[in-house]
């Protein structure tokens, strides 16, 4: 250690302090209107709080989007654990080979499970669109935990960059 360096237990104390100022000092609410939709694996997204602006947001380390789709979503597999309120539309989703049928105003919780939840949502009328508000509490644990992330189908909308 250098003459000026600082001890890392009070570099780790400045870090915490930083990052409390922040989300005691970040944007409260957000609008639509500073997001932007987005055609990605899963659906049509809309994120207003995601990694790439927790250091601006009251509430880091959370995800919060909006998707949109008319048939299908894509099919993935994480360790679950998120809540999807249903905003419109009538539908349902596998949940590990399970169906679990859901409308506007139901909430869809997917289970916690380490090795992961493999899931994949459909919208029982495509001339009405199926939207939701999707909440994910993704503390850093995930990830030194081996954070499982398999993309299994696309969304039929989404093109591959090549």
């Amino acid at each position: 250690m250098g003459e000026k360096e600082a001890p890392l237990w009070l570099q780790d104390r400045k870090i915490w302090a930083e990052g409390a100022r922040r989300r005691s000092e970040g944007k409260v609410v957000i609008k639509e209107g500073d997001c932007v939709w987005e055609q990605g694996e899963q659906a049509l997204a809309l994120r207003y709080v995601c990694p790439g602006n927790w250091d601006g947001t009251a509430l880091p380390f959370w995800l919060m989007f909006r998707q949109r789709f008319r048939n299908k979503s894509g099919k993935h597999k994480h360790q679950g654990g998120l809540g999807i309120y249903i905003l419109e539309g009538k539908g349902y989703s596998i949940v590990d080979d399970v169906r679990y049928d859901w409308e506007e105003g139901d909430l869809v919780i997917l289970p916690i499970k380490p090795g992961g939840v493999t899931h994949q949502h459909f919208c029982l009328n495509p001339d009405e669109p199926c939207e939701w508000l999707a909440i994910i509490f993704h503390p850093a644990v995930y990830d030194a935990m081996g954070l499982v992330f398999e993309q299994l189908e696309y969304h039929p909308d989404y093109k591959p960059k090549e």
